[in-house]
């Protein structure tokens, strides 16, 4: 398992064990896990977002700590949320976070996830000239969202 997928999962039982909140202390976190505090900041920033349900809140200092909340609302409202965020282009990683997240927040089923993450594979979008397909793929994933909760 890669660093970043440690932390994220640590975080994420951290999430689960305290119905939603997390209270991280990035230094002990990242003494805990033997990795450096950057790499817990990578992790908040790139798995943690609102687009992924999360508000995350940080205050600075000796007694510093980090919060991470997951924010819960109805499906139409955090769906339309994503298909705003995602814009003109998407790449296949973040698709993927995306999707992963979805299914981890129970908004998807296994078999639809697994779906998605084919068909905005690079995989599948091979045929399309290179400099077109993150705009392909960002048009197929927000039109698979809204048929999501059509």
């Amino acid at each position: 398992m890669k660093m970043s997928d440690l932390v994220a999962q640590t975080i994420l039982e951290m999430l689960d064990d305290h119905n939603g909140n997390a209270e991280i202390q990035r230094n002990e976190l990242a003494t805990t896990l033997g990795c450096v505090p950057s790499q817990i900041n990578y992790v908040i920033t790139s798995r943690f977002t609102p687009e992924q349900g999360y508000m995350v809140e940080s205050r600075r200092g000796g007694g510093g700590y980090i919060r991470i909340t997951r924010v819960h609302a109805d499906n139409e409202t955090l769906v339309m949320h994503l298909v705003n965020s995602i814009g003109d282009k998407i790449d296949k990683v973040t698709a993927e976070v995306m999707i992963k997240n979805l299914y981890r927040q129970q908004l998807l089923d296994r078999k639809l996830a697994n779906v998605m993450m084919v068909a905005l594979s690079d995989r599948a979008l091979a045929t399309a000239p290179q400099n077109i397909r993150d705009s392909l793929r960002a048009s197929i994933f927000k039109n698979m969202l809204i048929a999501t909760i059509s």
